[in-house]
């Protein structure tokens, strides 16, 4: 009941800071904060924000298969967060944005407007929905089944998650998730520490001697420098940080909304860049943690797990370090997966009244489309479980990927270039024929020469729809003639 108790508690506290920074909340709460966040909150808050539930069990794992090598990805997170508060923010500040598509509008027109919200709408609602999936397959499977054997319906699981998420944003929108990511970052690392520390305990090792083994270990490997047809390649790795980083954050409604609450263009930068540097120690404990864990398995004669997803869940959920540690697990995943899946349903809301809808002001609209959010979230979730398929899972999961080239594209063309579409009616067909193309590419490269396509796959992407676009358009002196013989 211990468990029970620390979550009952847990909440409380999210709806106690949900309580507190709705007063006097109109849409420029909901959408903005009123501008008025501060930036080390943001920073901190946006760290656990980025790290979600699956990362959470996830990056632990990843030693198994490709040992530490993810920090390469890491450094690359630096440069491009820095790229995001030098190019991007003094761009969407300027505007005074309140969505980052309105610059589409401003620069593309209407139809690269609609495009660039519909292709966010489309993979968030998407991969935010499985992301949330998995995490409440775990905590039915080891939480509250364990707690309640004769409950069995996941249904019931999904929705009273799901409510919660939509209970305590659905007045102070992204103002109180600038405090409740606040609390669940420290939630989250806290029991990430406290798990290190436990296993630390299993193995009988101080700090001194577990950072030594990690070291000595095989699964430390950082960097791989020699082999350029590999995936783990550090210049792949390095510039796939870079581009990952620049399209899933600074092109991303859901990553950038906090980003836009602060106070001034200024402190945004500072947050950006905080948290930049951040994800490079954040990581390196997770992996640090797999490493010991897998340390742990030999020592105790274990078998790994064939998925390396289960890792950490094998020793953290299944009561073998105490349950202490499945209390801190329990919180743990709760804290990760709760301060994406908030923010992804109130960037969501936010882009579809304000971009799609365009009625900014309208706040019956903003309560309804929040809970109609929250019921199609819900939806997707129940029916990924319902085909209960990796295979859908996967699908879904390949789909978001693709579907962030053509924001790639987007922006780019509008930054990098003065050219005018002539015809923004074409914009929604290239963005729609450049993943189309490069899916075409992958399969046959990948079966002709064996090459493995990995996030190099993003830039290709948008590489392709800033091409698409460029031959459609005109300088803008052509532009200028054609509207005068009109």
């Amino acid at each position: 009941m211990m468990i029970v108790g620390t979550i009952i508690v847990y909440f409380g506290i999210l709806m106690l800071l949900s309580r507190w920074t709705a007063r006097r909340s109109d849409n420029d709460t909901f959408y903005r904060g009123n501008r008025q966040s501060p930036w080390y909150m943001v920073a901190f808050g946006m760290v656990g924000a980025s790290i979600s539930g699956v990362t959470f069990i996830s990056v632990p794992g990843m030693v198994l298969k490709m040992d530490m090598t993810y920090i390469q990805t890491c450094l690359g997170f630096i440069l491009g967060y820095a790229a995001v508060a030098f190019i991007l923010l003094p761009v969407y500040y300027r505007w005074n944005m309140t969505t980052i598509y309105s610059y589409l509008q401003r620069r593309l027109g209407n139809k690269a407007h609609k495009t660039g919200a519909s292709f966010f709408l489309l993979s968030k609602m998407t991969g935010a929905a499985v992301r949330f999936y998995v995490v409440c397959i775990l905590l039915h499977r080891f939480v509250v089944t364990p707690l309640w054997p004769g409950f069995t319906s996941f249904v019931v699981t999904v929705l009273v998650m799901t409510a919660l998420i939509w209970l305590y944003t659905r007045r102070g929108g992204i103002k109180t998730l600038v405090w409740t990511d606040t609390f669940q970052t420290t939630c989250m690392f806290t029991a990430l520490l406290l798990i290190i520390w436990q296993v630390m305990g299993a193995l009988e090792m101080n700090v001194g001697e577990a950072v030594q083994a990690i070291a000595g270990d095989t699964h430390s490997r950082m960097f791989v420098m020699d082999d350029w047809l590999s995936r783990q390649n550090f210049w792949k790795q390095f510039l796939s940080g870079v581009f990952i980083v620049i399209v899933m954050t600074g092109l991303d409604q859901d990553m950038m909304q906090k980003n836009l609450t602060c106070k001034s263009l200024r402190e945004a930068q500072k947050d950006m860049c905080s948290y930049g540097f951040a994800f490079v120690p954040a990581n390196l404990l997770f992996m640090a943690l797999g490493v010991l864990l897998v340390l742990l398995a030999q020592k105790e004669g274990m078998a790994l797990p064939e998925n390396s997803d289960d890792l950490l869940p094998m020793f953290a959920a299944t009561g073998r370090l105490g349950e202490v540690v499945v209390i801190l697990f329990t919180i743990g995943i709760v804290a990760s997966s709760f301060s994406s899946a908030d923010s992804a349903l109130t960037a969501m809301t936010t882009t579809y009244c304000v971009d799609i809808k365009e009625r900014a002001g309208d706040e019956q609209l903003r309560k309804r489309v929040h809970v109609g959010m929250a019921v199609v979230f819900m939806l997707i979730i129940l029916m990924v479980d319902a085909v209960n398929s990796t295979s859908v899972i996967d699908f879904i999961y390949i789909l978001c990927s693709y579907t962030y080239g053509p924001l790639l594209g987007l922006f780019a063309f509008g930054l990098l270039t003065k050219r005018k579409i002539g015809h923004d009616k074409v914009v929604p067909y290239i963005a729609v024929a450049s993943p189309l193309i490069c899916y075409a590419l992958n399969v046959i490269v990948a079966k002709t020469t064996g090459y493995q396509f990995g996030y190099e796959l993003l830039m290709l992407n948008g590489l392709l729809t800033f091409c698409g676009l460029w031959l459609t358009s005109g300088s803008n002196d052509r532009s200028a003639s054609r509207s005068a013989s009109c």
